[in-house]
């Protein structure tokens, strides 16, 4: 995925980035991620003191997030134009997270 996305062109992902701030698909993509904690949430939600709680934060987290793109939209754009100014931290922090997680599965 992340070879993907260093090789689209400047223009679609100027395009991509265009969709974010239509509130239709904020709100639209935020019922898909209030399924995925809330899923997340229902299979996984395991309170123990190892890495398997991060699996439960991450859910919670995710959980969240859907509730506030489908309740307050205009709010996540904000957020997002914001966290747009930092992407290679915030994409390196997932990066090592998603690392750990993956460390931590085997």
């Amino acid at each position: 995925m992340i070879l993907g996305g260093l090789s689209m062109g400047a223009k679609l992902l100027g395009r991509i980035i265009g969709y974010t701030e239509d509130r239709a698909i904020t709100i639209a993509t935020g019922y898909i991620t209030f399924l995925l904690g809330l899923a997340t949430v229902v299979a996984h939600n395991v309170w123990v003191a190892d890495w398997r709680v991060a699996i439960t934060i991450l859910g919670w987290v995710t959980l969240f997030k859907g509730i506030e793109k489908i309740g307050f939209p205009e709010r996540i754009n904000k957020k997002a134009k914001m966290f747009r100014s930092g992407q290679v931290f915030w994409g390196g922090i997932i990066f090592l997270i998603g690392a750990w997680l993956f460390w931590m599965s085997f």
